[in-house]
C-alpha cells in the first residue's frame, strides 16, 4: 500500500495529485464496502472460513497483472543512472526524466537531497513533521479499525438484527469511498493540511451524533458521513503524506505513516473491545472515538507547512551509476 502511494504520486498528473491517491487508497473502504455486501449474502451459505478464501482470490489476478503491466518509478530509474530506462518509461507515461545534477558544485541548493529514505525522513527538516504525521495516521486508523471492527456489534447492542448490523458497515464504507473522492478534489485546490483537519472534524461532530435517537434513514447518512470522517480522512493523509516529502523520502515516508499507523490499527480493535467487554455505556464509547477525533484535529493543524519539497517531475536526481559510454559520469555531490 505504501509503495502504490509513493508511485501514484510521482505518475498523477500536476494539480491533481491527491485525487489520484484518493482514488488509489478508496480501494481499501471500497474492499470493505464489498466485504459487508459479500458477507450479508454468503456469511450463512460459506461460514467465515469461506470469506476468507474468497477474498484471497483477487490475489491470484492482481499480483501478476502489477508484476508485468505497473512501470516503475522513472525518477528512481534516474537516480540509479539507468536513463535509456528511464527514459522508455517516460515517453510511454508522460512523466518528465528528472534532470541530473551536473556537478556536486550546482548541488548547494539541494543540502540533504542525499539523505534518501529513513535518513532524510528524520533529518533536521523532516523530523518534527514526520512524527506528527505519524501520530495523524495512528489517531485516524484508530478510528478506522475500531468503527470496522466494532460498528456492526455496536448497532446489535442499540437493537438491530445481524444483517441490519452489517448494512452500518457498508454504508460506512460508501461515505469513506465518495468522502475521500470528494476531499481530494478540494485537497487539490486548497491544499490537503486544512483539508483533512476539516474531516476529523466532521467524523468528530458525526461519531457524537451517534448517539442522538434518530429516525433510521439520518441515523444511516449520518453513519455515512462518519465513514467520510475517518476512513475517507485516512485516505486523504496517505496523500497529504505522498506529497508532503521529496522523491527521495518520499516512499519512506508514506510506508512510515502506514507502518506507525498500524499501532492505531492494532490498538483499535482492543480500545473497542476493552470498551464493550467492560459493558460501558453504548454513548460513552462513542464519545471516546469522537475525543480520538478531535486529537487528529490538533495533529493535523500543528504540521508544518512543507519545506524543501520538490515537485518530482523537476526533481534534481544525482546518479548513482556510470553514465553511458563516452560521457563523463557526475560525481555525487558529498553531504554532511
Amino acid at each position: 500500500v505504501a509503495t502504490t502511494g509513493a508511485l501514484v504520486s510521482e505518475y498523477a498528473p500536476k494539480g491533481r495529485k491527491n485525487l489520484c491517491n484518493a482514488i488509489t487508497y478508496s480501494g481499501v473502504p471500497l474492499g470493505s464496502l464489498l466485504a459487508a455486501m459479500l458477507a450479508i449474502i454468503l456469511l450463512q451459505e460459506v461460514g467465515w472460513r469461506g470469506m476468507f478464501w474468497i477474498g484471497a482470490l483477487p490475489i491470484i489476478t492482481l499480483l501478476p497483472l502489477a508484476y508485468f503491466k505497473m512501470p516503475e518509478s522513472v525518477a528512481w530509474l534516474a537516480a540509479r543512472g539507468r536513463l535509456d530506462e528511464a527514459r522508455a518509461t517516460s515517453r510511454r507515461t508522460g512523466v518528465e526524466v528528472p534532470e541530473i545534477l551536473p556537478s556536486a558544485a550546482g548541488s548547494a541548493a539541494h543540502v540533504g537531497a542525499g539523505k534518501a529514505g529513513f535518513a532524510g525522513l528524520f533529518s533536521k527538516t523532516y523530523a518534527i513533521p514526520t512524527l506528527l504525521l505519524g501520530l495523524m495516521s495512528a489517531t485516524g486508523l484508530v478510528l478506522v479499525y475500531s468503527l470496522n471492527t466494532w460498528l456492526p456489534e455496536l448497532m446489535l447492542r442499540a437493537g438491530f438484527n445481524a444483517k441490519g448490523s452489517l448494512s452500518f458497515l457498508l454504508v460506512l464504507n460508501g461515505g469513506a469511498v465518495i468522502g475521500a473522492l470528494a476531499g481530494s478534489r478540494i485537497a487539490d485546490t486548497f491544499g490537503p493540511k486544512p483539508v483533512v483537519a476539516a474531516c476529523f472534524l466532521i467524523g468528530t461532530i458525526s461519531i457524537a451524533l451517534l448517539t442522538l435517537k434518530v429516525p433510521l434513514g439520518v441515523l444511516l447518512a449520518v453513519v455515512a458521513i462518519v465513514g467520510l470522517g475517518t476512513s475517507g480522512t485516512q485516505t486523504l493523509i496517505y496523500g497529504f503524506v505522498a506529497n508532503y516529502y521529496r522523491t527521495n523520502v518520499r516512499g519512506a515516508g508514506v510506508a512510515w505513516c502506514a507502518g506507525f499507523g498500524r499501532l492505531g490499527g492494532v490498538g483499535g480493535p482492543l480500545l473497542g473491545g476493552l470498551l464493550i467487554g467492560a459493558g460501558v455505556a453504548l454513548d460513552f464509547i462513542f464519545y471516546v472515538l469522537a475525543g480520538i477525533g478531535v486529537l487528529g484535529v490538533l495533529l493535523a493543524l500543528l504540521v508544518p507547512a512543507a519545506r524543501g519539497a520538490l515537485e518530482l517531475h523537476s526533481t534534481a536526481i544525482e546518479p548513482t551509476l556510470k553514465a553511458a559510454p563516452g560521457k563523463m559520469a557526475a560525481r555525487p555531490a558529498r553531504t554532511t
